[in-house]
């Protein structure tokens, strides 16, 4: 991040202190979405998700089982066991991806997501994208790249605007 100097005046002189710039919002909000990550459940892949509008956080959501459900860190991954790759079969998977799990607790908190923008630290599947388009989510910007072309092309098609942004602050586990 880019620094600049600043001149704080005492008594005694002039002290020369150096201050970092502002990040933008999507860099803000994108570095939200890996705190939120971090309380993700999953083995495989530690995803977050931050729903905003007007500035503000209206839902957060992270990858993990389904509340009472026991999580993947419990009882292990039943699509590692198999040798499943990324982005097949989803039904086997007990999560609940983040970008689902946002949506279900705004719609839980009675919070209207409509017009809102989706930042997440990865791009969205197919299922995921398809919920964002009937959620009405007019924005999505992520920060890591999926092997689901499909995704991005529905959600370009539905005229979501589709953003690719790099967290500042990327850890090697998300």
């Amino acid at each position: 991040m880019a620094k600049r100097t600043m001149a704080k005046q005492e008594k005694v002189g002039v002290e020369q202190l150096e201050i970092e710039e502002r990040p933008s919002l999507d860099d803000y909000f994108m570095e939200i979405t890996t705190v939120v990550a971090k309380r993700s459940t999953c083995l495989r892949q530690k995803v977050g998700a931050v729903i905003v509008k007007d500035k503000r956080i209206l839902a957060t959501g992270y990858n993990g089982a389904p509340s009472n459900l026991p999580h993947c860190l419990e009882i292990g991954c039943l699509r590692e066991q198999l040798s499943i790759p990324s982005g097949e079969r989803h039904e086997l998977c007990r999560a609940v991806h983040a970008e689902q799990n946002a949506i279900i607790q705004a719609a839980l908190h009675g919070v209207s997501i409509v017009g809102a923008t989706l930042y997440t630290t990865h791009q969205p599947c197919i299922m995921c994208a398809k919920m964002l388009i009937n959620a009405k989510i007019k924005k999505v910007v992520y920060g890591k790249k999926y092997n689901d072309m499909k995704a991005l092309e529905f959600l370009k098609e539905a005229g979501v605007i589709v953003k690719f942004k790099k967290p500042k602050s990327e850890s090697a586990d998300i």
